[in-house]
C-alpha cells in the first residue's frame, strides 16, 4: 500500500502535564512499543499514522507532542491554532494532572478560535488501577468530560488497552466533524487539509440525516 496517498491530513496536539505518559500512549499506538523508560519531551515531537476510518477514506495523522513543563509552554502554544484535534490526558494515579485538564483545555480553546478543535479526554495509566493506585475515579472523569463537551477514555501505554481506541475514536470525530461542517476547510489553516474538496462536498451533499450539522457553532473546542 502506498503510504503517500490520503484523502486528509488531520493535525492532533497531545495535551496535558508531564509525566502523565503522552510520548507514551503515541510511542504505543504508532510503533506499537512500550518503553519503562522515555526521555521527557523538549518542546514538540511529531509522529505520523495512516488510518482508514471508514473504507475507502484513508487519512494521515499528524500529531504534535508536546512538552508539559511551563517553561515549555511558549512554545507549544503556538502549535494549538494548526490543531483540529486534541487528546487530553492526565494520569489516574496524579491527581493534580486530573485537575489542571481544565486549564489545558481553556487555554487551548482561548488560542484556537476561529477554529474548531475536537477532544477526547484519555486517563492513561489503566494498568496501576489494579494496584489501588488511581486517584481520580471513572465517574469522576466522565463528568468532567461530560461539562467539556467531549469522549472519555481510560487506556494503558503498558498494556496497550484502549490505546487504539482513543485515538481512532478522535480521528473519526474529526471525520464526521468535516461531513457535517462542524469543521470546515479553510484557506491558511493546517489543521485539516483535504486531497480533494470537491469530493468532500459531495460527501456532504449526499448525507441524509440533517441532525449530524452542529446545533452549536458559537463553541470553539468541542
Amino acid at each position: 500500500m502506498d503510504l503517500t496517498l490520503w484523502q486528509y491530513q488531520f493535525r492532533v496536539i497531545m495535551l496535558g502535564d508531564s509525566t502523565v505518559g503522552k510520548s507514551s500512549l503515541l510511542k504505543r499506538y504508532t510503533e506499537d512499543l512500550f518503553l519503562e523508560s522515555i526521555n521527557e519531551t523538549v518542546g514538540v515531537d511529531f509522529y505520523v499514522h495512516f488510518l482508514e476510518v471508514q473504507p475507502g477514506i484513508r487519512v494521515k495523522l499528524q500529531f504534535w507532542d508536546t512538552a508539559g513543563q511551563e517553561r515549555f509552554r511558549s512554545v507549544t502554544r503556538s502549535y494549538y491554532r494548526n490543531s483540529v484535534g486534541g487528546l487530553l490526558v492526565f494520569d489516574m494515579t496524579n491527581r493534580a494532572s486530573f485537575e489542571h485538564i481544565k486549564e489545558w483545555h481553556a487555554e487551548v480553546c482561548e488560542r484556537v478560535q476561529p477554529h474548531k478543535v475536537l477532544f477526547v479526554l484519555v486517563s492513561q495509566k489503566s494498568d496501576r488501577d489494579a494496584h489501588g493506585e488511581r486517584m481520580v475515579s471513572r465517574e469522576e472523569a466522565q463528568k468532567l468530560a461530560g461539562q467539556l463537551g467531549m469522549p472519555y477514555v481510560e487506556a494503558s501505554a503498558k498494556t496497550g488497552h484502549n490505546v487504539r481506541d482513543a485515538f481512532e475514536l478522535l480521528a473519526r470525530r474529526i471525520y464526521q466533524g468535516l461531513l457535517s461542517g462542524e469543521v470546515e476547510l479553510q484557506e491558511g489553516w493546517d489543521g485539516v487539509k483535504c486531497a480533494a474538496p470537491q469530493a468532500l462536498q459531495l460527501q456532504r451533499a449526499n448525507l441524509t440525516k440533517p441532525s449530524t450539522v452542529s446545533k452549536n457553532n458559537k463553541k470553539c473546542c468541542g
